[in-house]
């Protein structure tokens, strides 16, 4: 590191914050005693077009802490509402973090860059504005793996330890703050929070908005509200298979975590899971197990249901005809979403075009795995990479299941090798498993030891790669490491 480097040059260019200040609270972040650097992302900084150097001078972390505001930003706290757990809260808003600005990266996109655990807000409805080091290095590995996965996402820039400890349930914490990039964070909430105020021309701007930095093309059609629901809708199926393909339980699916691009947002109490079962719930929070695995479509469709609620005044004039219009919309998610997942199993089952039965063959593999309590990354990677000793293998409880899928693939040599190489292009080899993220937070609260987030990082951002195959990373959970809840970060 060059030792001249003592503050990051970041190429903002901010259009949220031209938005009229109902959209926002201007405030700087709130400093903190001791920053001190955890991790740099320097691929995702190149992309960005921020020096990585930079961001580890004492400038670039005091920045990342939020003690020193770059400049060119325009640091603010965004407005919105929500559904959580099926109850409305008018009004949430970033109650621990900061947008700074954006900017246009390498590759043509523009992101927000956001400080998280940044401090108290105006709408931090009395909670400390802070993060402890469990959810930070939880989201920063999760989110990565995601991305390492093909999945959208937001992204972790950066992380800091803040040299003071936040109060939570199991006493004083280490605190630390994520640098958090995203597409954006407008989402299903933000367009809710205006329209239960009645505040329509917040909605329409919104909308402008949306459809100029998201969906351009939208603003094209004969009702550009209506083609951006469409759009939304695509995304949000897209993703929801993508999630469901991977065992990916998000854990707080609330409105106000729904994102208007179909990225994968705020990664709370989410986990993977280790033995299949449907109704698989992780979250301490979730009760009444609403945002079981099983339910994660319908819950989609339904947080898809509220955003066009929102635009109903800008389908059509006849709210009968805008109803319609809208209903229209939603029907087709189903469609979307079950082509979109019978893709994704497809790929994963190394199954070459389309034939009627294959939702049956998944189906029956899926409940056969539940019924055995078969660990669902490792049942699919050993589709794969059979050995004599997996379940497949005659004697094995899949076994009947697999001739039936030799049947469908074929009998040749060429469509074997056609099957493998898709299946071990879909089915990771590594995923960031419960016990083992929870390991590194327990290593980094009780000893200040890195070490294990550093490895645990650096195996899920290569999920494919089959040297992994004998990693204890790829290991399923013993009987006593097994995690059957995960915690959200307030």
């Amino acid at each position: 590191m060059s030792p001249t480097i003592d503050s990051p040059s970041i190429a903002f260019d901010n259009s949220y914050a031209a938005l009229p200040p109902e959209f926002y609270q201007r405030l700087p972040p709130t400093p903190v005693s001791q920053p001190e650097l955890i991790a740099i992302n320097e691929a995702l900084a190149r992309n960005l077009g921020i020096d990585a150097d930079a961001l580890r001078s004492p400038g670039g972390i005091r920045m990342l802490a939020g003690n020193t505001v770059p400049d060119g930003a325009s640091p603010l706290a965004m407005a919105y509402a929500g559904h959580q757990f099926g109850n409305w809260v008018p009004q949430l808003g970033d109650g621990r973090a900061i947008l700074l600005g954006e900017v246009i990266g390498e590759d043509g996109v523009r992101y927000d860059i956001q400080l998280k655990g940044a401090g108290p807000t105006p709408f931090s409805r009395g909670g400390d504005g802070r993060n402890w080091i469990g959810p930070v290095l939880r989201e920063y590995v999760v989110s990565e793996a995601m991305a390492a996965l093909g999945v959208p996402t937001t992204r972790a820039l950066a992380a800091v330890r803040t040299g003071d400890h936040v109060m939570r349930e199991l006493g004083p914490l280490p605190g630390a703050i994520l640098t958090r990039v995203a597409r954006s964070h407008v989402r299903v909430g933000t367009f809710q929070y205006f329209t239960a105020r009645q505040n329509h021309a917040a909605v329409e701007q919104l909308l402008n908005y949306v459809i100029e930095r998201h969906y351009p093309e939208a603003a094209q059609a004969e009702i550009p509200a209506l083609a951006l629901l469409d759009a939304v809708i695509d995304a949000q199926a897209s993703l929801i298979a993508h999630w469901q393909s991977l065992g990916f339980i998000h854990g707080v699916m609330n409105t106000d975590n729904s994102s208007i691009t179909g990225d994968t947002i705020d990664y709370g109490p989410c986990a993977f899971m280790d033995s299949f079962a449907a109704d698989k719930v992780f979250s301490s929070i979730d009760r009444g197990a609403r945002y079981a695995y099983q339910n994660q479509p319908r819950i989609a469709q339904w947080n898809l249901v509220n955003l066009a609620q929102c635009l109903l005044p800008l389908l059509n004039e006849d709210k009968e005809e805008a109803v319609r219009l809208a209903q229209e919309s939603i029907n087709r998610f189903d469609e979307r979403f079950v082509g979109n997942y019978l893709t994704r199993m497809r790929a994963k089952l190394g199954l070459v075009g389309e034939q009627d039965e294959d939702l049956t063959l998944i189906s029956s593999l899926l409940n056969l795995m539940q019924t055995h309590s078969l660990d669902f990354t490792l049942t699919f990677r050993q589709l794969s990479k059979r050995s004599a000793t997996d379940p497949f293998a005659p004697g094995g409880t899949l076994h009947d299941w697999h001739r039936s899928w030799q049947q469908r693939v074929g009998d040749e040599a060429t469509a074997q090798e056609a099957a493998t190489r898709l299946m071990q292009n879909s089915n990771p080899v590594i995923i960031p498993r419960n016990h083992q993220v929870e390991a590194m937070i327990d290593a980094a609260v009780h000893d200040g030891n890195l070490a294990p987030f550093q490895a645990l990082l650096q195996a899920v951002t290569s999920p494919f790669d089959p040297a992994h195959e004998e990693s204890p990373f790829a290991a399923p959970p013993r009987p006593e490491e097994v995690v059957t809840r995960t915690f959200c970060g307030t």
